[in-house]
């Protein structure tokens, strides 16, 4: 056995260890993880606004520290960037995940601290290898690299000393030297702005190197793939990388597209790995391949509370920790972090699928959006763009939904837009290329996945006959009160039944 493999099986035995630890003493581990952070930060301008040093419970916790979300934050944020110290975490703040914006900024800058890169991301990281070596003993893959796809936007400098980007290009960007031995292509090439020559060189590097694992996100790596094959000439991933063995996977659902990676990798002895890495924080992995939920990381420097959908509009909603959930219940998700984030609303929704270990899987979103590519479109960018394009075409619009076109084996990921106009406007064409522009200007991650067609192709729509959102209303038996047509929405579920409609209306 190489010296590199007995070394990382001694290091997966013992994490191993501390994971099945949490697995057993949940609620302890949580508990500890709240005070550390409290007694870490206690002396931060933040700590001392709440006085963290004599909070004594997780109730009185809830009791003196707010809920915030990023419009709050971002104060905070803004001061960190020009150097301040000491604000919401213990020292200097230098990094910045930058992020899909909210309704009032295209992005969000996430703070990274040195803590949370170490003991959340980086764990994280480790910890897909513990797993998956304990999951598959008979394992091969230290003897190749990971091809990790991220980075789509180089660092870039707030100041001389804070820098923002991708939180994967972070990661990158410090992770240990001998870690690059372990992965391709090389900082240089992944860390490339501009998508099209990112892609190809990162086909060039790729397919002379020994890739035994891909970590990315499915809609990317579909795109260099399917590049790998025409530059090669090859029908699947496996005559290019034969002892390819794993993908770790997340930010989308990956639903969609495992059957074309089914195609794209005919291997049985191809595995799949679900993660929870969010900028905010790196929050649950697949441990068990038989089933598709997700183990809560609860050792990561995270305090979680959930609060029940039905309360998510209370002025101050009821949450509960780890021994308040239940089964099959609709959460959002709040956490307390080694980044300064404190009862920060995340934005997701999640459910329990396990307590004793306590597993989630993803539900949502608090708001309706689309996020089949990444692209993490909101309600607030549609209408702002929707109401650019009716000024720039003169158009009045009634009704209007929106939903994902999945990548196929000749198609190109996109989105599908329905409408029925009041007023439609003179040039369809106009409208649909006005409301694309608007969106990239309102998001920043819908524009990169729009760069040059490479992810999402131009939205498609779809003018429906008059009548056909007020039919499907009344099929659903939601006439009047406060039903309404659902804007957006990450599956086709409801394009559908609108285009079933369309097609029987005279």
């Amino acid at each position: 056995m190489p010296i590199t493999t007995s070394i990382f099986s001694f290091l997966t035995i013992r994490r191993m260890s501390q994971i099945d630890l949490f697995r057993k003493y949940p609620i302890e581990t949580q508990y500890e993880t709240l005070f550390n952070l409290l007694k870490k930060a206690k002396d931060t301008e933040y700590g001392k606004k709440f006085h963290f040093g004599s909070i004594k419970s997780i109730d009185q916790y809830r009791e003196r520290v707010p809920i915030i979300d990023y419009e709050i934050l971002k104060s905070y944020v803004i001061r960190l960037r020009q150097g301040e110290k000491n604000l919401i975490w213990s020292g200097e703040i230098k990094w910045f995940a930058k992020s899909s914006g909210t309704t009032s900024d295209k992005s969000k800058f996430i703070p990274v601290s040195k803590d949370a890169l170490e003991d959340c991301h980086f764990r994280g990281g480790k910890d897909i290898l513990a797993i998956f070596t304990q999951n598959y003993p008979e394992h091969e893959i230290l003897t190749g690299k990971c091809l990790t796809l991220g980075g789509s936007r180089q660092i870039n400098n707030f100041s001389n000393d804070s820098y923002y980007g991708d939180l994967s290009a972070i990661i990158i960007q410090n992770i240990p030297f001998w870690a690059e031995f372990l992965r391709t292509p090389s900082q240089a090439i992944t860390l490339i702005e501009e998508w099209d020559e990112k892609i190809e060189q990162m086909a060039l590097a790729t397919i002379k190197e020994d890739v035994t694992q891909i970590a990315g996100v499915p809609s990317w790596t579909l795109v260099l793939a399917k590049r790998i094959l025409e530059i090669t000439g090859k029908n699947n991933l496996m005559e290019v990388w034969p002892n390819l063995e794993l993908f770790t996977h997340g930010g989308v659902s990956f639903v969609p597209y495992r059957e074309q990676f089914k195609k794209l990798i005919p291997s049985p002895k191809m595995n799949y790995l679900e993660t929870y890495n969010a900028s905010e924080g790196f929050f649950a992995l697949q441990d068990n391949p038989l089933t598709d939920d997700m183990l809560l990381m609860l050792d990561y420097g995270i305090f979680y509370e959930f609060i029940p959908m039905e309360d998510i509009d209370k002025e101050k909603p009821h949450t509960v920790s780890l021994e308040g959930v239940e089964i099959d219940k609709n959460y959002a998700m709040l956490i307390s972090t080694n980044g300064g984030l404190w009862r920060y609303l995340v934005g997701d929704t999640i459910k329990f699928t396990s307590v004793y270990p306590f597993k989630i899987k993803i539900t949502g979103r608090i708001k309706h959006f689309i996020n089949a590519f990444g692209e993490e479109l909101i309600i607030d960018n549609a209408e702002k763009a929707i109401r650019v394009a009716c000024e720039k075409t003169n158009a009045d619009i009634l009704e209007y939904t929106a939903g994902p076109i999945y990548m196929g084996d000749n198609q190109k990921g996109g989105h599908q837009w329905l409408f029925e106009f009041q007023k439609p406007p003179e040039n369809m064409n106009y409208f649909i290329e006005t409301l694309d522009n608007a969106l990239k200007a309102v998001n920043s991650d819908y524009e990169a996945k729009r760069f040059k067609n490479m992810t999402l192709d131009v939205p498609s729509s779809v003018v429906l006959k008059p009548g056909v959102f007020y039919e499907w209303l009344k099929i659903k038996g939601k006439l009047g009160g406060q039903h309404k047509i659902p804007r957006l929405a990450n599956h086709r579920e409801y394009i559908e039944e609108f285009l079933e409609i369309n097609k029987k209306i005279k």
